[in-house]
C-alpha cells in the first residue's frame, strides 16, 4: 500500500514526507501543532534548540501529569522527535529550492503527523511494539506585500 499525501501541492508549494519514523506520534503531534504557520528559518531554530534541551515545546492535548515550563503551561523537551522532523523540514526546504522558490519567503502550511504501521520488536523481556510515525510538511512561498504608501 502506497501512502498519499493529504494535501496536493501547488506551483508555489513544496512538499515533503518522512514515513515509518521511530518516533513517539504523540510527540510528533504536539511538535507539529506548534510549528504550524511558522517560518522555514524560525522552525529550523525551534527544532535546534529544542533538540539541545534549550527551549520546550509547550503541549495541548496530550499533558495529563506534565509539569509547567517557564513562561508556559504543560509542556516537555521532545529531542528525538524535534531532530527526525529537522531532517524533514530540510528535505522540503531542498524541495522547494529545486522547484526555483525562494527559501527566505517559506512558511508552513500545513504539516502533520499520523501513525505508521504497528511493527513487534523482541528483546530479552519478550515483545512490545514499536513506535512508527509519518511526518508529512508542505511549505508555501509566501507574497512579498507590497509598500504601504502614506
Amino acid at each position: 500500500m502506497t501512502y498519499t499525501y493529504s494535501i496536493q501541492a501547488q506551483e508555489n508549494q513544496s512538499k515533503a514526507v518522512g514515513l515509518n519514523m521511530a518516533i513517539s506520534t504523540k510527540h510528533s503531534t504536539e511538535v507539529c501543532r506548534f510549528l504550524k504557520g511558522k517560518n522555514v528559518q524560525l522552525a529550523r531554530q525551534i527544532l535546534k534548540r529544542v533538540a539541545a534541551i534549550k527551549q520546550a515545546v509547550p503541549y495541548t492535548k496530550y499533558h495529563f501529569d506534565l509539569g509547567h515550563k517557564a513562561g508556559m503551561g504543560p509542556g516537555r523537551y521532545p529531542a528525538n522527535t524535534c531532530k527526525a522532523i529537522l531532517k524533514v523540514l530540510i528535505n522540503a526546504e531542498a524541495n522547494a529550492q529545486s522547484k526555483g522558490l525562494r527559501t527566505n519567503n517559506l512558511i508552513i502550511k500545513h504539516i502533520g503527523a499520523q501513525l505508521g504501521p504497528t511493527v513487534w520488536k523482541y528483546g530479552r523481556q519478550g515483545r512490545r511494539q514499536a513506535k512508527r510515525t509519518h511526518v508529512e510538511i508542505l511549505l508555501e512561498e509566501q507574497k512579498e506585500q507590497a509598500s504601504v504608501k502614506k
